[in-house]
């Protein structure tokens, strides 16, 4: 592992309530190119960007569908086996609507929207949308049942750097020293009606009303600031999918009260892991995902977790860094992650609790101390197919088998992608602002 992190100390300033968006999140002067790399491609939101002029279109799931990526989607055979025949009688109560366009230069980058129709109106409801104004992208999602990403088109080259710059983020955590909020908003979410993450679990019973699944505001909220993804078309799925599908990631998982074990915070000042309650519920998440399974019963790779505090495999999930939404947009944080020279580096830049303005990059080599990153192979050439594997489910549907998970001959090219990608979880806005793309010189 190599850390470098760079930076004054600064005061921290008190948490405030309400978080606006307003004019002040105009964006300033262009990022300044990184040493040794060149700029291959930009979009500062300058022009106007609407989803509106894009209609919506029903998805039906299965083969056909241009969404179609494995067994963990959707309607996935995953979901058949640990809900048995139950979870079609309840995936059958909505339908899924999606929206996807590019835009940027040569249309380098694309959007994607998805939502549900659970009144059978044939409109979604609730969408999502992204927007622009005054050089910032707006995404909007006042829906946990829907989802909004911006990814790159095409797969990324086979070294690259790509950042972006965060100007705003009402995705949960704590504002004003308090979950529950003043509007009345819980983590982030709405008050209004349940919220559930019905109808895709990794187990239980399948069969009950959607108010008695999970609670997700009194579970989690979060945002995907930058995450390089394994397979094409990235675009919102359920919650279960993505944790087979991402390569290296820097999330914010933001759990309401939690007290457990499950969740910790590393101090970057001094160093040490702390409860996760001694942060404020605004942490990043910067793992890097291993071949190794994360969860007996449910699809996930086994985590790579760098910080201040050390390195963590597995294990409670470890916050390395704390943000402070209040001083958004006037201090924007900047995000990155590089693929160069055999390795990946995650990049977060701002000014952070209890550090100030400072920058912090890990860096893993694809292969380093017998810990592959996962699914690092963006040519079958690149790797020898010994982490492959097969993973076994059990559940009322029967047994089923992912086999060749990571087989010989396998490539896997990097897209990134930035937002929420999850269709029962998460809900809230975020501003994002000079997405780049650079090539090493």
């Amino acid at each position: 592992m190599r850390a470098i992190v760079r930076g004054a100390l600064a005061l921290a300033l008190p948490l405030v309530m309400p978080m606006a968006f307003a004019g002040a999140a105009r964006a300033g002067a262009a990022p300044p190119v990184p040493a040794g790399w060149r700029l291959l491609d930009a979009e500062s939101f300058d022009r106007h960007l609407d989803d509106a002029k894009v209609p919506w279109k029903p998805d039906g799931d299965g083969p056909s569908s241009p969404y179609n990526v494995d067994m963990y989607d959707n309607d996935g055979a995953f979901f058949d086996t640990v809900g048995g025949p139950a979870f079609r009688t309840q995936l059958a109560k909505m339908s899924t609507y999606r929206k996807s366009f590019t835009f940027g230069k040569r249309g380098w980058l694309t959007a994607e929207l998805a939502a549900r129709d659970a009144d059978g109106d044939g409109r979604p409801d609730a969408p999502p949308t992204l927007t622009s104004r005054g050089g910032v992208a707006r995404l909007d999602e006042p829906s946990h049942q829907a989802g909004v990403v911006i990814r790159s088109t095409r797969a990324l080259p086979a070294e690259y750097r790509v950042e972006m710059t965060l100007r705003g983020l009402d995705f949960g955590g704590q504002r004003g020293g308090s979950w529950d909020y003043p509007d009345g908003r819980v983590n982030g979410y709405s008050p209004e009606g349940c919220k559930t993450n019905f109808p895709w679990a990794s187990g239980g019973d399948f069969g009950r009303p959607e108010c008695q699944w999970a609670d997700v505001r009194t579970d989690s909220n979060g945002f995907y600031y930058m995450s390089i993804m394994d397979y094409g078309r990235v675009a919102p799925h359920n919650n279960v999918f993505i944790h087979g599908h991402r390569k290296v990631a820097m999330d914010g998982y933001n759990r309401y009260k939690y007290t457990g074990a499950g969740l910790r915070y590393c101090n970057p000042a001094t160093g040490q892991y702390e409860p996760y309650s001694a942060g404020t519920g605004n942490g990043v998440n910067a793992i890097f995902m291993t071949d190794d399974r994360r969860y007996p019963t449910t699809p996930g790779t086994e985590y790579l977790m760098e910080s201040r505090c050390g390195l963590a495999k597995g294990g409670a999930i470890v916050s390395t860094v704390d943000l402070k939404p209040e001083l958004l947009p006037k201090e924007p944080y900047r995000f990155a992650v590089e693929r160069r020279n055999g390795a990946y580096t995650m990049e977060m830049s701002g000014n952070f609790a209890h550090v100030g303005k400072a920058t912090f990059r890990y860096t893993r080599s694809f292969v380093q101390d017998g810990e592959p990153i996962w699914h690092y192979n963006q040519k079958p050439s690149e790797y020898d197919g010994r982490y492959n594997a097969d993973w076994t489910w059990k559940g009322p549907g029967g047994t089923l088998v992912d086999r060749d998970t990571w087989p010989a001959g396998s490539a896997y090219p990097d897209h990134f992608m930035i937002g929420d990608p999850h269709m029962n979880f998460y809900e809230g806005s975020a501003r994002v602002d000079d997405v780049r793309l650079y090539t090493p010189r």
